[in-house]
């Protein structure tokens, strides 16, 4: 008797994709699921997301901020190649006498003059904005423009050339666009030289709209660095960090000083700004400088704080004794970072700190990492910040596997949490100061 085949009442069995592998006399093989293989697209395309996602950010904030700048450049060059225009054709409208030509040529040369003016700053203004950048400031300005109602800056910027175009070549005067926000529009007829100086007005007016953002751009970046130092001055004044003056006078130094008296220059607006906005950037990248030259990050981000700073039970003689550092939990040969940068003054046994390495930060503060397994630095070595210094261990006087850290003023211990506080609350103001 035949045996009847299985399943045939649900059709032919599917077959699986097998993965063999072979070594040798050993063989394997791996059975690939369909879920295996939907788990595996599933994750490939989420992986491929975040990166598309990751890139168009990046590439956004750099097109944001090229944008502001290109955006400069283009108004500048559309300015220079009217006004050069402009000139060139002055021949032609005295031809026609209609024009006053040396009228029309001393405000050519005045225009021309403004505009080699705001040619020239936006050169500097360039290299502050560069600077602003990477102190982490932002550039209102750009921020302004980019919200303006759609038209606006556009017609401050192109209606003047083109009205100028328009007048050069003989055009009537209801070719030229009023602006009535502006200057009052006569509709009665009227000469070239009235239309000139109307639109000689609308150039100037527009120079003017132009420096006058400039200065605001300016202003506003000032007073964010001045804040920002203030800010920054204030938090590391609290743990007793002197912020060295970047910007004092000459007239506190011990040299003499002196001369005759002479009337001070006029000083322009534009150029006291600029002075205004370096000096401002100079005091925020000393006070930045400053910051990410001290011990204010966190040497074990993330672990369990065992035994804090102050005055505590000894754990070996169970007297009260004074803990000049704070202890965190670590794996046994974990690596131990430095917090910043600095030169190695000590490193090797030093009594119960067992295996040490101490940093020499200036200005007074200095950092210890004690009881480590190993230590990988030598006393003269400049380690800068995040560099591994040993691996934790239990040397000296310890009860078991951590990081004995302190921070020490003047030789004198301090608690590392006023330090590791102040970084938490500098890292809003300066990027460097992150976890190690």
């Amino acid at each position: 008797m035949t045996a009847m085949p299985q399943n045939r009442v649900f059709g032919k069995q599917q077959r699986q994709h097998t993965i063999i592998l072979a070594s040798g006399d050993m063989v394997r093989h791996m059975t690939v699921r369909p879920w295996m293989a939907a788990l595996a697209v599933c994750v490939v395309g989420l992986f491929s997301i975040g990166y598309l996602l990751a890139t168009s950010y990046l590439v956004l904030r750099d097109d944001l901020i090229g944008a502001t700048m290109a955006r400069q450049a283009r108004m500048q060059y559309d300015y220079e190649d009217r006004i050069a225009a402009l000139r060139a054709q002055v021949d032609r409208v005295t031809s026609r006498q209609l024009l006053d030509q040396q009228v029309v040529e001393q405000k050519v040369d005045k225009l021309i003059e403004q505009q080699q003016q705001l040619s020239s700053r936006g050169g500097k203004l360039n290299a502050l904005l560069d600077r602003a950048e990477s102190s982490g400031l932002t550039d209102k300005g750009s921020h302004d423009d980019a919200n303006a109602p759609a038209g606006k800056n556009e017609h401050a910027q192109l209606t003047a050339p083109k009205a100028i175009d328009k007048i050069l070549a003989g055009g009537k005067t209801s070719d030229v666009a009023p602006d009535n926000s502006t200057l009052a529009y006569v509709p009665a007829p009227e000469t070239v030289a009235d239309r000139a100086d109307r639109v000689f007005s609308k150039v100037t007016l527009s120079l003017k709209h132009i420096e006058q953002d400039q200065l605001t751009r300016i202003r506003n970046l000032t007073a964010d660095a001045s804040d920002t130092a203030n800010q920054i001055q204030s938090i590391m004044h609290n743990v007793g960090v002197k912020v060295p003056d970047a910007v004092a006078s000459t007239e506190d130094e011990d040299g003499g000083v002196g001369g005759p008296y002479v009337a001070p220059e006029n000083v322009d607006q534009f150029e006291q700004s600029m002075a205004d906005l370096d000096t401002a950037l100079t005091r925020l990248e000393t006070v930045r400088g400053a910051a990410e030259s001290l011990p204010f990050r966190n040497p074990a981000p993330g672990k369990l704080i065992t035994s804090p700073f102050g005055n505590r039970k000894d754990p070996f003689f169970g007297t009260l004794a004074l803990h000049t550092g704070t202890d965190f939990h670590f794996s046994p040969g974990e690596k131990i970072k430095a917090t910043a940068p600095g030169k190695v003054v000590s490193a090797g046994w030093t009594g119960g700190y067992g295996n040490m390495v101490e940093i020499d930060h200036g200005d007074g503060i200095s950092t210890r990492y004690g009881h480590m397994e190993q230590v990988l630095v030598k006393a003269g070595d400049k380690i800068g910040m995040g560099d591994v210094i040993g691996l934790a261990g239990s040397t000296g006087r310890s009860t078991g596997t951590h990081l004995h850290y302190e921070v020490r003023e003047n030789g004198h211990p301090v608690d590392p949490m006023y330090f590791i506080n102040a970084g938490t609350k500098l890292a809003s103001y300066i990027n460097g100061l992150g976890a190690i």
